[in-house]
């Protein structure tokens, strides 16, 4: 193994904070870490998720580091369920196991935890790579239940669908049961001629980080560390060294070679781009500024209308700044996005749901007056709109919209039946840290 002597062991296994209450590395402290150490890769491989990919992909690549986009998704096999970790190779895989993540979680009840058959994996899943996973993965609980004969099926059907692209992991961390399903899986390896991988489950950067790690299992399982029937892992489960890692498996240069040379398969990273802006123009419907500017005069002459305001000298000054506020918003292709927000607010209105009368910087739109978004008059209360949309300053524009909390269920059922698959939740993360 001539050439592999100068190669460097690759961390495909890091878990970041996203892996919730599993994880304990932080991606800024990853960044540091990578660049301090000259890190030439390093693997993303968080449970259950892709929350962090773009924050991991964005900074990881600024340390001068090659990041790997991975993620690990629990399979089911008739009655087990375990992880298996999936690698993204290329554009095309990247947007697979973003897929098979979001399938995980739509196509189970709200009960069960989010997973996927076995034989999703058994279809056309074209640059994704896949490994089989630790002990307490997806193979290793079948191996604790003593499925051997399943094991080797699953592996033989694997290997076959994926050719080089299914590897068998091997990992020393001198956790309960490993040294066993090691002997186990080179044989397999052996049988079936299926590569072998040396890889390092990596929940936090440094050894003295074990105790902390264990009391956020603890956290996450909702049991105590003086528990003797808990998940417990080994103080192996760190960022080890490269010579570390040459060390412990240099009865194993086959796995180590593999290892060293996987990033070169991967040739994929996500990278930031500019939003995705709705746009509801069509024939049938026609073009939203149109659209926009109409409905926001109409909204207008309807406000002046109800308030018996009849001074035309008042009316223009209200126009002067209908007609600013509408050239910015038309520039900056913001049009469909308010006609969206006017049309699911009208429909609360409309169904007695009760709506708050406006809130933060949005507030400060005439145009969201006159479309009903918001019962405040910006000019009589001197609101600024360029607090809210600046051209000068491009961000997005955000209404804060306040729904009466019994009927905003309702609120959402009418946008996912109008607008179907283009609706979704945006997620917060929770951090714990002292009061």
């Amino acid at each position: 193994m001539p050439e592999s002597i100068n190669l460097k062991f690759n961390h495909l296994k890091v878990h970041t904070q996203y892996s919730i209450c599993e994880g304990a590395i932080k991606i800024d402290g990853l960044k540091d870490f990578c660049k301090k150490e000259k890190v030439q890769s390093v693997g993303l491989s968080d449970t259950s998720n892709l929350f962090g990919a773009l924050e991991f992909s964005e900074n990881i690549s600024k340390a001068g580091t090659q990041p790997i986009i991975g993620t690990q998704i629990y399979f089911q096999s008739e009655d087990n369920i375990g992880l298996l970790p999936l690698i993204a190779l290329n554009q095309k895989g990247y947007k697979k196991i973003i897929e098979l993540s979001s399938k995980s979680y739509l196509e189970n009840d709200a009960i069960t935890d989010p997973h996927l058959d076995i034989r999703e994996l058994y279809k056309d899943i074209d640059g994704v790579l896949v490994l089989s996973g630790t002990i307490n993965g997806f193979f290793g609980k079948l191996f604790d239940k003593g499925r051997f004969n399943e094991i080797e099926k699953i592996y033989e059907k694997l290997s076959k669908i994926f050719n080089n692209k299914f590897y068998i992991e091997i990992q020393r961390h001198d956790d309960l049961n490993e040294k066993h399903f090691e002997k186990f899986n080179l044989d397999l390896s052996s049988k079936f001629k299926i590569p072998i991988i040396a890889t390092n489950e990596v929940f936090y950067l440094n050894k003295d980080m074990h105790e902390a790690h264990d009391a956020l299992t603890c956290i996450g399982s909702k049991t105590y560390i003086n528990e003797k029937n808990r998940t417990k892992y080994s103080n192996q489960h760190y960022f080890k060294s490269d010579e570390e890692m040459k060390d412990l498996f240099s009865d194993l240069p086959e796995a180590l070679e593999n290892n060293y040379y996987l990033p070169l398969r991967c040739s994929f990273r996500p990278e930031s781009s500019k939003p995705v802006l709705p746009n509801i123009s069509s024939e049938k419907g026609g073009n939203a500024d149109e659209i926009l500017t109409k409905e926001s005069e109409e909204g207008l002459k309807n406000k002046f209308s109800k308030l018996n305001i009849l001074d035309n000298k008042n009316f223009e000054k209200y126009k002067e700044r209908l007609n600013h506020e509408l050239k910015i918003i038309i520039e900056m292709k913001y049009s469909s996005y308010f006609l969206i927000v006017s049309d699911y607010i009208k429909w609360a209105k409309n169904n007695n749901i009760p709506v708050g009368p406006g809130r933060g910087s949005g507030a400060g739109s005439l145009v969201a007056w006159c479309l009903s978004i918001t019962d405040i008059d910006p000019i009589k209360f001197g609101l600024i709109f360029e607090r809210f949309l600046n051209p000068d300053r491009i961000s997005m524009p955000d209404f804060d919209i306040d729904f009466c909390e019994e009927k905003r269920d309702l609120v959402l059922k009418y946008l996912m039946k109008k607008y179907e698959d283009c609706v979704a939740h945006i997620i917060t993360f929770g951090k714990l840290k002292a009061r």
